[in-house]
């Protein structure tokens, strides 16, 4: 299917979810992103906020994708979530339900089982019948009898309905696990695996997600252990109560009249395969990249963390959302919607908001000014040292990642862009920088570029 076509079926789901609830768009949005990513959503929010509610109207849109849901608490065990034994696989002389219903031959013997069974309660007097269904069970049993020997003693786990047996698990209060199932929690969030009695299975979960009123105090000994839980949700959205009068009387006015809402929207499950194939396949100019590696310094300094890891994945979504914008290729306004993306507190979320509004809306002027004031703050660093000769050979160390930085920001544009002379003219900026440096030892002016190739070739002599 045309990605145009996906795509406007996506949307339609998307406008679809925002119908029936208000100042939930932000959620949805980044429902949308978790599915076409593959990535885990958390959702943080007051109670009667209708987190839940969004998360199911979305996910019942999907057809073909089975679910799992389920309230955590203390008592709930890992066979609740993943499945349990099934004892008839360790019993010798049987063999497990699940290899009884998936071979071909047994479940055509099951099937006319099936429809002799109905034949014979329709007419119980017809001996020709119940005498078929006799010696059709005395098949099936000398056909159990060769699976058991082939397969039977290997412990096997029942899935059916459980989180391996599903693609979109929703995992409400998440944080109210007991100790024994976090272990298989984590594996299944971050690998998509779960480990069983010695065998591992796959998880086809596409995304968790997950809702809460509260984030554990990671300070507190007994909270601390949800950590590495929390982690694995790597997009988290942040509601409020509904604040504007007329939304409120909007949904109030929906609510009393009673009228039952009908899913006229939907995506297919291979459809959501498809796009997420899609939108691996956008680029990421490494101008971007720049601007992105730009940002995460800019975050650092303003001592809001964000591992490597989070970095180096953070691709896949602003692809996505360069998808759903309909671009062909990502932009620095779709690095925005990493907000979500970034956080991990809270109180986090207002000050990323700013650095990737600032960046993003002029991205090179930041880039520029950002570059240029390492260069500034070497050049200060020189004036006031006074043994220049030893400042310089400094300088020209840290001098070099600074025109690096420039040359690669002006590779990322095009030859006919008229931000070439603002970079241009940084470069300048810089090469005066060292220049004046030079003068004032009496060292013969090398260029930034030549420069550069002795310290290369320096280094590949080692």
């Amino acid at each position: 299917m045309e990605t145009n076509i996906l795509r406007q079926k996506m949307t339609a789901v998307i406008d679809e979810v925002n119908s029936r609830v208000v100042e939930r768009e932000e959620l949805t949005h980044y429902i949308t992103l978790a599915l076409l990513t593959r990535m885990n959503l958390f959702v943080l929010g007051g109670t009667g906020q209708a987190k839940s509610f969004v998360i199911d109207l979305f996910r019942e849109r999907i057809e073909g994708a089975k679910q799992y849901e389920v309230l955590m608490s203390k008592e709930i065990d890992r066979d609740e979530l993943f499945g349990r034994l099934d004892l008839a696989s360790i019993i010798p002389g049987n063999v497990s339900r699940n290899k009884l219903l998936s071979d071909p031959l047994y479940k055509e013997f099951s099937d006319a089982l099936s429809y002799m069974k109905d034949t014979y309660q329709q007419n119980s007097t017809d001996a020709a019948v119940l005498e078929q269904i006799t010696e059709l069970q005395q098949h099936m049993e000398s056909y159990r009898k060769v699976l058991a020997e082939l397969y039977g003693g290997k412990p096997e786990i029942i899935t059916e309905d459980k989180i391996p047996d599903s693609h979109i698990c929703f995992i409400d209060e998440i944080f109210k696990s007991g100790d024994v199932v976090l272990n298989s929690l984590l594996k299944a969030l971050n690998e998509r695996r779960y480990t069983n009695e010695g065998a591992t299975i796959e998880i086809p979960v596409i995304s968790f997600f997950s809702a809460s009123n509260e984030i554990p105090n990671f300070k507190n000994p007994e909270e601390k252990i949800l950590r590495p839980l929390y982690d694995r949700f790597q997009l988290k959205v942040k509601t409020e109560y509904v604040t504007e009068k007329e939304n409120r009387l909007k949904m109030l006015k929906a609510k009393q009249s009673y009228t039952p809402a009908t899913v006229s929207s939907s995506i297919t499950l291979d459809e959501l395969y498809q796009m997420q194939q899609d939108i691996k396949s956008i680029p990421i100019p490494d101008s971007v990249n720049e601007l992105m590696d730009t940002i995460l310094c800019e975050l650092r300094k303003k001592e809001i963390h964000v591992s490597d890891r989070v970095f180096f994945d953070y691709g896949i979504v602003v692809q996505a959302e360069a998808w759903l914008c309909g671009d062909d290729k990502v932009k620095p306004d779709h690095l925005k919607t990493l907000v979500n993306y970034l956080w991990s507190t809270p109180e986090e979320i207002t000050v990323i908001e700013d650095v990737l509004n600032r960046l993003c809306e002029n991205p090179l002027g930041d880039q520029l000014a950002l570059i240029l004031s390492d260069a500034y703050r070497i050049r200060d660093d020189f004036n006031s040292e006074t043994d220049k000769n030893r400042a310089l050979q400094k300088l020209k160390a840290e001098i070099v990642p600074v025109y690096d930085a420039l040359v690669t920001l002006k590779d990322g544009i095009s030859a006919d862009d008229s931000a070439i002379a603002s970079v241009d003219s940084a470069i300048q900026t810089v090469e005066e920088v060292s220049k004046k440096a030079h003068e004032q030892t009496g060292f013969t002016y090398i260029r930034l570029p030549e420069i550069k190739a002795l310290q290369t070739l320096n280094d590949k002599r080692g």
